[in-house]
């Protein structure tokens, strides 16, 4: 419920804007700017959607993107990420696949309704520190439990 609450208040509160002395364009890379609940949630097509996005074939195009995992009922940001490689970035070992499995597991086990998905945004940088910047960024604006940058906080999910 707390994280729910921050997230919450995140979403409500509009961010301070910076005055210049030209007119530049807003930065489509403003953390300020992506709201992962606002992105079209991937749902049974493609065939990667939703979670079944972890069986995604190796061969599929790759993309650079940051990709969100939501749980669209609660309205909640679990997880903030980014790759280079959309199409195997979840293959093999990834924590967040566990924790992404307990939570299901204790929502199911106490009758609460959940709708995890994900999310993406493609329009990220190429460069790699960059997208981690941005990555990094927007995991310390949404407090996303599951990424451990935010443990101390909210505690380790599942330990």
């Amino acid at each position: 419920m707390q994280v729910l609450d921050c997230q919450q208040k995140v979403r409500e509160t509009k961010p301070v804007q910076q005055a210049t002395l030209f007119d530049i364009p807003p930065n489509h890379c403003d953390p300020d700017r992506i709201d992962p609940l606002q992105l079209q949630v991937r749902r049974r097509s493609p065939p990667w959607a939703s979670l079944s996005f972890l069986r995604m074939p190796a061969d599929s195009p790759g993309e650079a993107c940051l990709y969100f995992i939501i749980d669209s009922a609660a309205d909640l940001i679990l997880y903030v990420g980014e790759t280079c490689r959309s199409n195997k970035r979840w293959k093999g070992i990834h924590a967040c696949k566990d924790y992404i499995a307990s939570y299901q597991d204790l929502h199911y086990r106490y009758g609460m309704k959940t709708a995890v998905n994900i999310t993406f945004w493609w329009d990220t940088p190429t460069d790699r520190r960059a997208r981690q910047e941005l990555e990094l960024n927007l995991i310390l604006k949404w407090r996303s439990p599951f990424n451990k940058e935010n443990w101390e906080r909210w505690g380790q999910p599942f330990s």
